[in-house]
């Protein structure tokens, strides 16, 4: 096994912890305070993301939010809305200059997937890489799980994981969902559209377009035991040792007020974010 990266396991918290988290990630990286670190988490509540860009108003029906319990925040990163309930979620940041990552995004998504794409073997899970079409939709939904971008995860032709990526100060952030379970019910409860119908024809659509671990499986993995596969899958995938990094009650004192003062706001302005 080559390089020791750091490995920070948060468990469950609330999606403004989880931005927060993700962006000092970021932040102590350029300082220099931690090296190349990958972080895996969950959701408590469950939690829509929206893209950096994405106008919430148009896109998320807040009223079902409430109803489900659902909060939603607004990411670093770009995209469209995720809706985080029952899965395993991951971030890495490494910075742009680390030998292993290539200056192209495209590919250094690839050589970040193949920490996932080792995850979904250690499951018994045969994926493979999403190479999109290049043919321009008619239709743009708001749901991410909707349509698969380069190197993102596939299996039997169904995006089984979704990632995110951002470089800021040299540094490069990239975050994604793995579902474990996916409530299309749910999903498309919390999403506008113009109409119940094309709602409900979006839906029926969803079921060929996405998959969850334990749907391809056919099995009930929990949490605990997706995670440990995932971190086996980014030792072998990406040639590192995982070394656990705690986080001080500084550490945690500081993810908590910027949950507090800028992931609380859904509105916090990316217009001056540089």
């Amino acid at each position: 096994m080559g390089e020791t990266w750091g490995f920070i396991d948060s468990g469950h918290n609330s999606p403004a912890f989880n931005m927060a988290l993700d962006e000092l990630m970021l932040e102590w990286l350029s300082k220099g305070e931690i090296g190349p670190t990958i972080r895996f988490y969950g959701w408590s509540p469950a939690g829509i993301s929206i893209g950096r860009f994405q106008d919430a108003d148009k896109k998320i029906d807040f009223q079902q939010a409430s109803a489900y319990g659902a909060k939603i925040v607004r990411r670093q990163t770009g995209g469209r809305a995720v809706l985080h309930d029952q899965e395993l979620t991951y971030s890495v940041v490494v910075p742009e200059t680390h030998p292993a990552m290539p200056r192209s995004v495209k590919e250094a998504y690839l050589v970040i997937s193949k920490g996932l794409l080792e995850g979904f073997r250690e499951l018994g899970i045969d994926a493979e890489f999403a190479i999109p079409e290049t043919s321009i939709e008619k239709t743009e939904s708001a749901v991410c799980f909707d349509k698969s971008s380069w190197y993102e995860l596939l299996v039997d032709g169904k995006k089984a994981a979704g990632s995110a990526q951002m470089r800021r100060k040299g540094m490069i952030l990239q975050h994604g969902s793995i579902p474990i379970e996916i409530d299309s019910v749910k999903l498309f409860d919390l999403f506008s559209y113009p109409s119940p119908g094309i709602k409900q024809r979006a839906r029926d659509a969803f079921k060929d377009k996405a998959i969850s671990i334990n749907a391809a499986t056919g099995q009930s993995f929990d949490f605990d035991r997706v995670k440990g596969a995932f971190k086996k899958g980014f030792e072998q995938g990406l040639g590192i040792k995982l070394e656990p990094l705690m986080l001080s009650e500084a550490r945690l004192l500081e993810i908590s007020q910027l949950a507090e003062t800028k992931y609380k706001n859904l509105d916090w302005s990316h217009s001056t974010e540089k």
